[in-house]
């Protein structure tokens, strides 16, 4: 799923935080970030959102309700 636009990026690892399955952050590259991970939070956060806005990112939830969450978070208004 792509998010685009994201500013709440605090509240976006909240939602992360509380999913089941894996979350992942698909770079430009292929490479896979498992946003569970505080470890690759922090990464992510230093390095790919170093101006605390997320224009554009892919995201992979492995378990569907962790995307409906994911989606939920994105059309409720607090992205």
């Amino acid at each position: 799923m792509k998010l685009m636009n994201v500013k709440n990026v605090e509240g976006l690892f909240k939602v992360i935080d509380s999913c089941k399955g894996r979350v992942e952050l698909v770079t430009g590259e292929g490479d896979r970030l498992n946003l569970k991970s505080k470890l690759s939070q922090y990464v992510s956060l230093t390095k790919i959102f170093s101006d605390a806005t997320i224009p554009e990112m892919e995201l992979v939830a492995y378990e569907p309700e962790d995307s409906e969450k994911l989606i939920a978070f994105m059309t409720s208004g607090d992205t």
